[in-house]
């Protein structure tokens, strides 16, 4: 028997989708569209435009609240749909916890509706950092007594996972934090992200021709947050131009970190040294890998990288921290390297050793592919339709 055909109906709750871009945007289109083969599949999303044409494009349901909505009743027209919607599906899913996961988790509720949420990180922990009311990484605050907002957020994260059928993480990590709220472990499940990234066509030099940067590229990616570490590698590229006079940083993203990046660099008299290019499409990015020497992700806190998986798709040999889910993708000397977070000696080491060596430069990108292949999007949506389905 189709397994699809059984699921009758489905509402995925997200918090954004195309043409917002983001993970989650991407995730939900993708699922959306496999689960709508054989089944009713409809989309509540939080979104930047009111309407989309491309919507009616699509082979399941996209229903839209209006983000520029003041917050309290953005809040309950998505509650209001989501109650509408559920009444036609027999599975929820929520993306998130919090904006998408408390109005989706009262609908099912009420409904009676089977609940599951996908957790890609410890919000309360986000939102904390970045309004500087802590400076812990997620593992210490995870034992640390919570206050305030913090302490309202992880309460309601903790609410939305306690009253799910089934919680999705994406790595062993995040299950472990997420058991550590006082969440059952047999309601959750690892379902690691899985990759449809498509390399660049173009060669290293025809990259570089097209994205007109020149030099030895290191690249960086990722949202401009404080434990992604973009300052550290500012800071370091005095040294690493030490290795390589031609070594240029280049960093792919935004975020509010982006004022205080700028001023670092400029104060340090980077400008030619190290670019922040601010967001970018995934064919964009796709031709700046292409374009680069070496990736680096030096972050003090990751669920499971989707930028690792695309620089190894890509063939680049990379360098990245031992934070979070990173331990569950590289392997030391094979793949790649792992150093602590902001550790400064070891990111420059790490660096001088793999520039020095071809072979290791090559083993890294033909094993990095080879994960990557592991890490197929694939087997990731069909696990999570089995989960879905095991919950009918």
């Amino acid at each position: 028997m189709n397994k699809e055909i059984e699921l009758k109906g489905v509402l995925i709750a997200t918090g954004i989708f195309s043409p917002d871009i983001g993970g989650p945007a991407s995730y939900a289109q993708t699922l959306a569209n496999r689960l709508s083969v054989s089944n009713k599949v409809t989309v509540l999303t939080y979104s930047s435009v009111w309407s989309s044409s491309l919507d009616l494009k699509l082979p399941f349901r996209v229903v839209r609240i209006w983000n520029r909505w003041p917050k309290g009743i953005k809040h309950v027209l998505y509650f209001a749909k989501a109650f509408i919607e559920a009444k036609k599906c027999n599975v929820v899913f929520a993306l998130n916890a919090v904006s998408a996961g408390v109005p989706a988790r009262f609908a099912a509720r009420i409904l009676k509706k089977k609940f599951i949420v996908k957790i890609v990180g410890d919000y309360a922990w986000e939102r904390a950092i970045s309004a500087g009311k802590t400076s812990l990484l997620l593992n210490d605050f995870q034992v640390e007594p919570r206050r305030g907002w913090p302490k309202v957020l992880h309460n309601i994260q903790f609410q939305v996972c306690k009253g799910a059928h089934a919680i999705i993480v994406p790595s062993e990590y995040l299950g472990h934090i997420v058991g550590g709220w006082g969440i059952q472990r047999d309601k959750i499940h690892v379902i690691y992200n899985g990759t449809d990234f498509n390399p660049s066509k173009l060669s290293k030099e025809e990259a570089r021709k097209k994205m007109n940067v020149a030099g030895n590229i290191i690249l960086s990616a990722g949202r401009l947050v404080p434990w992604k570490g973009f300052r550290m590698l500012i800071k370091i590229m005095p040294k690493l131009t030490s290795i390589n006079q031609f070594f240029k940083l280049i960093i792919i993203g935004d975020g509010p970190e982006r004022k205080n990046l700028e001023a670092i660099i400029k104060n340090m008299g980077l400008e030619r040294k190290v670019q922040l290019l601010g967001r970018k499409s995934q064919s964009e990015l796709a031709d700046y890998i292409s374009a680069s020497d070496i990736f680096i992700l030096n972050t003090g806190y990751e669920g499971f990288s989707h930028q690792l998986l695309e620089a190894m798709c890509a063939g680049i040999p990379l360098i990245t921290t031992n934070a979070g889910g990173n331990k569950e993708i590289i392997h030391q000397g094979e793949n790649g390297f792992m150093v602590k977070y902001n550790d400064e000696f070891n990111l420059i080491e790490a660096v001088r050793t793999l520039w020095s060596s071809e072979e290791t430069r090559e083993r890294f990108s033909r094993e990095g592919k080879k994960t990557a292949e592991y890490f197929n999007v694939e087997k990731m949506f069909d696990q999570t339709i089995d989960l879905l389905l095991s919950q009918i």
